[in-house]
């Protein structure tokens, strides 16, 4: 299959994430001052040579770091969290999430009415166990061990980044506000190494069936191996056992990652059609296509679970599948992720990320701010133990 580079920036610290699509093959360096659209930069500098002639503490004065914040600054005026300039630590640690290896504290990020908060805390990381939960306004970061105590309010999400990162054991603080409570809480969470597997399989027996649970965490590098794993012990299986009764694929918590990723997994479920249509701003549409050399599955019930958690290329598979009639969606509403961003690599290792274009499902609908709706909605109960949705997703795989 071709590869698509269209992807979606995971700044998943595993401590923090951020869902950003990025379409790559774009030239490395590039121009602040176009020849079409000049930009008259004389009182940037003059205010450039002020400070550093008239501010008091010359040992602060960073010329690296004035560059850095005013080529940040001119990025933020699109008001745009998706667009983002990444000095070279935050671009090295938004290359390195991708390949779904990190430190950190479980956190994936987002942005709720351009409020910083969490889109899904990571099963078995110090955020889940700490009952952080998706949606969660994160309001303040104060590491003592590292000077910080930052208020979110218009943090970019490379900052974000660099602040809840750190090393592993070390301990980061953060400001919380979760809709139903009556006030802000804090949570202090313990820095550590996470390795999480894009797909997990799991065997569940209801009555004579039996059930193959795939959990998606996010489509990374590690996916292109591990899929196609998933997909020949499912197919094994199918070959002695007479009762298999079908699919869920759990979507719930992945905030995306590659895109062709998550059109390699939708092959193995679709039989034809578009998965995705990236539509940029002169109007051009590029269609992104289900590879019919594959279909491993295509035969099999499927049922999939989402969340608000389910964003950008978890939403554009979930509503692939859902559009074509595939699969009924049991869950909640999803994130609302839908624009694609081009990355640019610099040679001082900073880069820059810029929304270029936005993702249509098969039948035209965009789902930036919006999401994909669930056919069955189902909402967990956080003080059950028990997994309603995926309770509820075998029932209707069942049915």
């Amino acid at each position: 299959m071709k590869k698509i580079r269209n992807i979606v920036l995971v700044l998943a610290l595993l401590s923090v994430v951020s869902i950003v699509s990025f379409k790559s093959g774009q030239k490395s360096e590039g121009t602040l001052v176009g020849n079409q659209n000049q930009m008259d930069l004389s009182l940037m500098w003059k205010v450039k040579d002020k400070i550093s002639s008239l501010y008091l503490d010359k040992d602060k004065v960073d010329q690296q770091k004035m560059t850095y914040g005013a080529i940040q600054g001119m990025v933020a005026s699109l008001d745009d969290p998706y667009t983002v300039f990444l000095p070279p630590s935050a671009n090295k640690n938004s290359n390195e999430d991708l390949a779904g290896e990190f430190g950190g504290v479980g956190i994936q990020l987002g942005y709720t009415d351009d409020i910083l908060s969490v889109m899904a805390p990571l099963p078995k990381t110090p955020a889940a166990k700490a009952g952080i939960e998706a949606k969660d306004l994160i309001l303040k970061i104060t590491d003592k061990a590292n000077n910080v105590d930052r208020d979110t309010n218009g943090i970019s999400l490379s900052e974000a980044v660099d602040l809840i990162r750190g090393k592993i054991g070390t301990d980061v603080t953060l400001k919380m506000f979760r809709k139903g409570k009556d006030a802000p809480f804090d949570v202090t969470l313990k820095r550590d190494n996470i390795v999480v597997p894009s797909a997990e399989l799991e065997w569940k027996e209801i009555g004579s069936k039996k059930i193959a649970w795939v959990r998606l965490s996010k489509f990374t590098e590690r996916l292109y191996q591990e899929w196609p794993e998933v997909v020949d012990k499912i197919n094994e299986d199918k070959k002695t056992n007479k009762n298999f009764g079908g699919v869920v694929l759990d979507l719930r918590n992945n905030p995306g990652g590659f895109l062709d990723a998550s059109v390699m997994v939708a092959s193995d479920l679709l039989s034809d059609g578009v998965v995705v249509k990236q539509q940029s701003s002169d109007g051009k549409v590029e269609i992104y296509s289900i590879d019919k050399s594959k279909g491993a599955l295509i035969n099999d019930k499927l049922v999939v679970l989402v969340n608000g958690g389910s964003a950008s290329a978890a939403e554009i598979l979930a509503g692939a599948l859902k559009d074509y009639n595939r699969a009924k969606l049991v869950g909640e509403k999803t994130f609302g992720k839908g624009t694609v961003q081009a990355p640019e690599q610099f040679s001082d290792g900073s880069g820059l990320h810029v929304t270029i274009a936005k993702w249509l499902l098969p039948n035209g609908n965009n789902i930036h701010k919006i999401g994909v709706d669930p056919d069955v909605e189902v909402k967990n109960d956080s003080n059950q133990k028990e997994d309603l949705q995926l309770n509820k997703a075998i029932e209707v795989l069942s049915q």
